[in-house]
């Protein structure tokens, strides 16, 4: 399994094969917000949760039963999901593979990013794989996505991090034989006969990602403080503040601080995100709670909030379940 999430909600084009940065989707889909909602409160226990319960809560987001029951079907199909039935009740949780990816990309998602230091080295992906292997291709591009690069060129990905031995073995399963991996300095040849690595990224664009970010989460926090963000409404806005706010660090994948514009809004966004992340914690976990214990006919047992904190620290499912 690559992610539980799928690339083209963050990048949309590559669907239809282009590789360029970036133009969201409007909305979020009802998958990406199905996994958001179950890793929110059962990523460290893989707890069941009544698939009624489920629709019930994707409902309060916006989400129609039915497609709330299709997003369902399909991350089951996916592997992202796994299913169990007692007399006429299914229930689903996360599977062991799709708890352990959003462990260590939620941890990546919240750790501050951009203060370390950067030996001005850049890694170096060259591949060639025949036109014909749309699927291995598309299989390499996604995980190259997800690894934090970006297409220089068609054929040539970089990013400014060292490739660490978990990502060779992802690759050389992905693409064995057809790639190259270099780590090397750029050599400047001026304005006008090259292109330097970063441009691999659209800095305008991403900046407006992280803008329309704040823009649309800024007023939050005061309503918090006012109290009025209570029950379905807590819930609601904690998985939408998560699914719109784990996109940002695969656009700007820890890309250094001296690389970026020195007003770049990158801790603005994680700074306001904890504080409604955080902030709706408790609330939101107890309408959960009383969602599927309505549903269910008795308390849940393994609904658990967690915070940017505990997320960072590497929340991780238990042993054994």
């Amino acid at each position: 399994m690559t992610s539980p999430y799928d690339i083209e909600e963050i990048f949309p084009e590559d669907a239809a094969g282009a590789v360029r940065l970036p133009r969201r989707q409007a909305g979020n889909s009802p998958q990406g917000l199905t996994v958001t909602l179950l890793a929110d409160y059962t990523l460290r226990t893989r707890a069941w949760l009544p698939s009624a319960a489920v629709v019930a809560l994707l409902g309060e987001a916006g989400v129609s039963p039915a497609g709330a029951r299709t997003a369902i079907s399909r991350l089951a199909r996916r592997g992202v999901l796994e299913g169990s039935r007692r007399g006429r009740q299914s229930s689903y949780r996360l599977t062991a593979a799709a708890a352990g990816f959003l462990a260590v990309g939620g941890s990546a998602i919240v750790s501050p990013a951009g203060a370390e230091p950067w030996d001005e080295c850049w890694t170096l992906i060259a591949f060639s794989l025949p036109q014909a292997e749309t699927a291995r291709r598309r299989g390499l591009r996604t995980q190259l996505r997800w690894m934090g690069y970006a297409p220089l060129y068609d054929g040539l990905w970089v990013s400014p991090r060292a490739l660490g031995d978990p990502a060779r073995a992802e690759l050389d399963r992905l693409a064995p034989g057809a790639l190259t991996v270099f780590r090397a300095r750029h050599v400047d040849v001026g304005a006008a006969a090259g292109r330097a690595p970063i441009d691999a990224w659209d800095l305008a664009a991403i900046g407006a990602e992280y803008a329309a970010f704040i823009r649309r989460w800024r007023a939050t926090p005061a309503r918090m403080s006012a109290g009025s963000i209570t029950g379905a409404g807590a819930v609601r806005v904690r998985t939408e503040v998560m699914d719109d706010y784990r996109r940002l660090p695969v656009l700007d994948p820890a890309l250094p601080a001296r690389l970026l514009p020195a007003d770049w809004p990158r801790e603005a966004a994680r700074n306001l995100f904890a504080a409604v992340y955080d902030g709706l914690a408790r609330t939101a976990e107890a309408h959960v709670r009383d969602v599927a214990e309505r549903v269910a006919g008795s308390p849940p047992s393994g609904v658990r909030a967690h915070t940017v904190a505990d997320l960072a620290a590497g929340l991780g499912p238990r042993h054994g379940l």
